[in-house]
């Protein structure tokens, strides 16, 4: 069987790959033709993550055991196959390519074709310029403060309220009748 994964990027807006490859290949197999379909430095760490519906991170696909203590299993690129993991059209998988930042890719298995096999996988569409692998770390956080402050200037007097004091609004009564225990 082959499978036809679409990869998308929350950092570029046009850009696209798609990726034909068996499903009896392994996880290596495939972050090696992600690597090569955007022209990234197969020497860096990275994972994929099984996701939720949500895109909520669930199984990790790593590609070396950190020599973690968790009770979780690991599972390494090198011995995993995809079809193992991977069953249905939808599936949706994140792939971490710069572990420093947590940029990814979003990828999600778009067709199954039974019956067909490959021996290589395939980049059949490329669109867009890829984001770059890596960032300067000062120039990403400054980035990131500024969509922050973007955010927070996106919100203003009308969601909180009107900061002016209007005595009118106070509704005094009632609050004669509380008694209040000063012991405390």
């Amino acid at each position: 069987m082959v499978f036809k994964f679409r990869i998308v990027s929350d950092e570029v807006d046009n850009f696209k790959r798609e990726i034909d490859i068996d499903a009896d290949a392994s996880f290596l197999t495939f972050r090696n033709a992600i690597c090569e379909s955007v022209g990234y430095d197969k020497n860096q760490m990275n994972s994929f993550f099984l996701c939720e519906d949500g895109w909520e991170k669930d199984k990790e696909i790593t590609l070396e055991d950190m020599g973690s203590d968790s009770s979780e299993d690991v599972y390494l690129m090198e011995d995993t196959i995809l079809s193992d993991f991977i069953e249905d059209e939808g599936q949706r998988l994140i792939f971490v390519f710069d572990y420093l930042t947590e940029r990814s890719f979003f990828i999600e298995l778009k067709r199954t074709e039974p019956g067909k096999s490959l021996q290589d996988p395939v980049c059949s569409v490329a669109m867009g310029q890829a984001p770059a692998q890596f960032v300067d770390i000062d120039a990403f956080d400054a980035k990131i403060d500024a969509k922050a402050a973007a955010a927070a200037a996106d919100i203003d007097e009308d969601f909180y309220g009107s900061e002016a004091y209007n005595a009118d609004e106070f509704d005094a009564e009632g609050f004669d009748e509380m008694t209040f225990d000063d012991s405390l």
